[in-house]
């Protein structure tokens, strides 16, 4: 989103611009990339693919969908959104999708930013690269059977982990596309 024309900027960092509309609701935008994105993958035998990593704002590991930015790479700012979902995955996780599906799209918190996550549903994976993340992002792969996601993030965040909702709001989004939407009428 563009931000409104009469907004201030209060400070501008690497990443992020902090700003400030004319009735004085401050807000961040991303300087760096056009979009976010988030895949929720799963494998043939219905394993969702999580991962794991430090987040700094949080302090602690969080738990989440695969993720990154679009258009975040120098010479690469108009890159489509589903390229960098393909990027990410491969990436993070080391796997590559023959399926793709855009499942959602909306605002992060729209109280604080104006980023958008386009979440995308991937399957038909083939591991390709270890994953793991680029740079120092030491991400953590996991394979949680569908059914058992709720509990096992249960499970994580009594550990002491965060969990990003995002995970379940995916999972939710994927059952219509899942389910049959035959519509049968009885009369």
């Amino acid at each position: 989103m563009t931000p409104n024309g009469n907004d201030s900027t209060i400070h501008e960092g690497r990443f992020l611009t902090y700003r400030e509309t004319e009735a004085g609701w401050e807000y961040v935008t991303r300087t760096n990339a056009k979009g976010c994105v988030a895949i929720l993958a799963v494998t043939d035998d219905k394993r969702v693919i999580l991962v794991e990593q430090f987040r700094p704002p949080v302090g602690r590991r969080v738990i989440e969908l695969p993720a990154g930015l679009a258009g975040d790479i120098p010479l690469q700012e108009d890159e489509p959104l589903l390229t960098a979902a393909k990027r990410e995955l491969k990436e993070e996780t080391g796997y590559v999708g023959k399926n793709w599906t855009m499942l959602s799209e909306g605002v992060s918190s729209a109280g604080m930013t104006d980023e958008f996550v386009t979440m995308f549903y991937a399957t038909g994976l083939t591991k390709m690269t270890d994953g793991g993340g680029v740079g120092n992002e030491e991400i953590r792969v996991h394979y949680v059977h569908q059914s058992d996601v709720t509990k096992w993030c249960r499970d994580r965040q009594s550990e002491g982990l965060m969990v990003d909702f995002k995970i379940f709001a995916a999972l939710h989004l994927s059952k219509s596309l899942t389910q049959s939407t035959e519509s049968r009428l009885w009369y």
